[in-house]
């Protein structure tokens, strides 16, 4: 198996074509905290130098568990960690505030057991507060040595210029990279997030290749047999076999089958081949949770998917098109609070 690596953006920073998540690393999947390592282990000696991981996953404990996996590596790896959602019920201990942001990544670079934090990334957007605070933060964390590289997660593509807008301004440092849902199933960032990407040098590292499991060919009918599944670990939710999302893709992973065998590989090869394979990704994130399931997705350092094939795959889902809206992980608030959606009363009437 040979890596491949790739420039992250305009940052003069080399990271491996595939990233190793962590958000299966605790109690929200693995929590056999020496399986874990072992992982890591193997990603580092597969030629993985890149790390992604949030304080949110496992409440820290994810953050935990890789700082003390690469302790002894540090300088070999390029560590990402992400804040904005919700660590206690304390309503400011969340969000993209310069108050949240400083002590998030303070609480961040305690349990990664490190003085700096290579990626550090917005996990969503805060529409309540300020890009220029956002940014601004981020900026001067970077000057004080405890972050290198400052990057956003699932941004919608208008957020994604206005931060670069607001960070030439400003004087700002610009986000390096941004880290959209991307896989065969949901490939709307294929519309907006690539060319702006491409458009002002920022790296793309996708999250979600194997669009929760759906496209490693574990979800048939209604078997949801695995006691690891995401079906049975955080409940059915957003992939209820039910919903029309579900019963699109279940139509189609008969075809995709057929696809990876003609192609001599397996459905999740093809799966993380497709995503390597646009020109704007920088790297694409595998999330095992077991020893088995790096070793299948590692398997596609030793493929290349032909022009032929990424065709096929096109003729099945088309490109721009994400066939869930479950999968749509970022919408604008107005969008689920109807309040936001209604003219404010106003106070008597024009006669």
């Amino acid at each position: 198996m040979t890596m491949e690596f790739e420039r992250l953006g305009r940052s003069g920073v080399t990271v491996s074509r595939l990233c190793l998540g962590a958000m299966s690393f605790g109690a929200m999947g693995n929590a056999d905290h020496d399986d874990c390592r072992a992982i890591i282990d193997r990603a580092l000696d597969a030629g993985v130098n890149f790390i992604d991981t949030a304080d949110v996953y496992s409440r820290g404990e994810s953050e935990q568990i890789v700082g003390k996996a690469i302790a002894a590596r540090r300088d070999e790896v390029v560590v990402a960690t992400k804040f904005f959602n919700s660590m206690s019920r304390d309503p400011n201990h969340r969000g993209a505030s310069r108050r949240w942001i400083v002590r998030a990544c303070e609480d961040s670079l305690r349990r990664l057991g490190t003085d700096y934090i290579d990626l550090y990334q917005v996990h969503r957007l805060d529409e309540a507060t300020d890009l220029d605070e956002t940014l601004g933060a981020l900026s001067d964390l970077v000057r004080a040595g405890k972050v290198r590289m400052v990057g956003t997660s699932t941004f919608p593509a208008e957020a994604i210029v206005q931060a670069q807008w607001v960070a030439a301004d400003r004087g700002h440092i610009a986000p390096h990279c941004e880290q959209p849902p991307y896989s065969i199933f949901v490939r709307g960032a294929e519309r907006d997030v690539f060319p702006i990407c491409q458009r002002y040098g920022m790296g793309a590292i996708v999250w979600s290749p194997l669009n929760g499991g759906w496209l490693t060919g574990k979800y048939r009918g209604d078997s949801t047999s695995d006691e690891g599944a995401r079906f049975n670990r955080l409940g059915r939710g957003a992939w209820r076999m039910d919903s029309e999302g579900a019963q699109r893709k279940l139509a189609l992973l008969g075809r995709l089958d057929e696809i990876a065998a003609e192609a001599g590989t397996d459905l999740i090869t093809l799966a993380l081949g497709f995503t390597l394979a646009h020109p704007a990704v920088t790297s694409t994130i595998i999330g095992p949770r077991t020893m088995e399931q790096l070793k299948s997705q590692l398997k596609v350092l030793d493929t290349a998917l032909s022009d032929e094939v990424l065709d096929l795959v096109d003729e099945v889902v088309a490109p721009g098109v994400t066939l869930a809206r479950a999968d749509l992980a970022y919408e604008p608030r107005a969008l689920r609070h109807k309040h936001l959606r209604r003219a404010a009363r106003r106070i008597g009437t024009i006669a």
